[in-house]
């Protein structure tokens, strides 16, 4: 349960005081995880993981037993403790690093929904609009109308001056 001055990730972080800005103990660790799980994911940390394996086998069965510091009779103890306690630290802060992920996707995706719902929305009120114009133009009198109004309305006035003038 976050407590009431944790920030959480679907609110601002706020403005960083000038001083400097101190992430919480939670907050510094999941940092570390994403940076850690970042850069095990390069390739140059394969690489120079792969150096370094190679190297300490090579060192370790070239080299005169004396000065062996992990030798090949033994099978490579160290290095097979040093690898094993890398894998043991990497997969928890791996599955940390995708949690915080999941975290942030899952506010990802709640904002696009309601961006999508206000967008439906909008899209929806336009329509009507749209259509509330298409049937007031409707009922607009058109110039065509208007003319051949005021066409009947001349013969009309053609028609009762005919009258007026046979009766002169």
């Amino acid at each position: 349960m976050a407590r009431r001055n944790e920030p959480r990730l679907d609110s601002p972080k706020g403005i960083r005081p000038a001083w400097g800005f101190r992430p919480s103990g939670r907050d510094r660790m999941g940092r570390f995880s994403e940076s850690f799980a970042r850069a095990m994911g390069t390739s140059w940390f394969l690489i120079g993981m792969t150096v370094i394996v190679v190297v300490w086998l090579t060192y370790n069965t070239l080299m005169p037993v004396e000065y062996q510091f992990d030798p090949r009779s033994s099978n490579f103890t160290l290095l097979t403790l040093i690898l094993s306690l890398q894998a043991s630290y990497a997969a928890p802060l791996i599955l940390l690093a995708q949690n915080r992920q999941d975290d942030r996707d899952r506010v990802q995706i709640e904002q696009d929904r309601q961006r999508a719902e206000r967008n439906l929305a909008d899209t929806e009120y336009l329509a009507r609009e749209v259509v509330a114009l298409r049937l007031a133009v409707k009922e607009m009198a058109t110039k065509d109308f208007i003319r051949a109004e005021l066409r009947a309305l001349l013969e009309e006035l053609d028609k009762e001056k005919e009258p007026d003038e046979v009766a002169k």
